[in-house]
């Protein structure tokens, strides 16, 4: 699916978000400056698409060495032909639940609108966890439920313009009405915190962005 939407992904992301999405990934990318600045550090992004999380943490670290992954290999040929004018970044091919790199290998882990595609959400934690260094954090970026009348708007929106327009740019009937469908069954912040805390995360919370229509989990390790 992913691989058939592949070539119009991000013009539907930035026209179905009003762009609020390269908001979204710049203040996660932010939020792990510290990290990113450090000297030798190295962040991976995980179920990268396109890469413009990637490339987020990029911007925010000019110096820091940069790790896509992702399962479908069209998404990742599309990344890298994105130009960094820092450092390049390394483009794998992956499963996110069998990763190819030794325990303890990064400084950062990052996910943004793809850790909710996992078929496993405590295989995926846990091999976050694995991978990062002690100390190391994670930062997972998705999409919540708002509440109240905010909440009405946005489920009219995300359930039926939202698919429907999907549908005409992308030419695929299934990816935008599966992108709904996977936010609603999505476990609520609460959850992910207490799946977090279970698999080993310290520190582990939950951020609301743009009236909770998006928030970044965060724990370190």
């Amino acid at each position: 699916m992913f691989t058939a939407i592949a070539p119009r992904y991000d013009l539907l992301n930035h026209l179905l978000s009003a762009n609020i999405d390269k908001l979204w990934w710049r203040r996660t990318a932010r939020t792990f400056a510290n990290i990113l600045a450090q000297p030798g550090a190295n962040a991976l992004d995980l179920c990268c698409g396109t890469g413009e999380m990637a490339l987020a943490l990029r911007r925010q670290g000019r110096n820091a060495e940069i790790t896509g992954a992702d399962f479908s290999h069209t998404m990742l040929v599309l990344a890298s032909k994105k130009k960094s004018a820092e450092r390049p970044i390394r483009w794998i091919e992956a499963d996110a639940l069998q990763l190819p790199f030794p325990d303890q290998s990064f400084h950062l882990v990052t996910s943004a609108f793809g850790f909710r595609n996992l078929a496993d959400y405590d295989a995926g934690l846990r091999e976050i966890l694995r991978v990062l260094r002690p100390g190391g954090e994670c930062g997972i970026l998705e999409f919540s439920e708002p509440q109240g009348f905010l909440g009405k708007i946005y489920d009219v929106y995300f359930k039926s313009v939202l698919p429907r327009v999907g549908r005409l740019i992308s030419g695929n009937d299934g990816a935008y009405s599966y992108l709904p469908a996977s936010v609603e069954r999505f476990p609520q912040p609460p959850e992910i915190l207490s799946r977090m805390k279970l698999a080993g995360f310290r520190e582990a919370s939950w951020i609301p962005y743009t009236f909770g229509i998006a928030g970044l989990f965060s724990g370190k390790r």
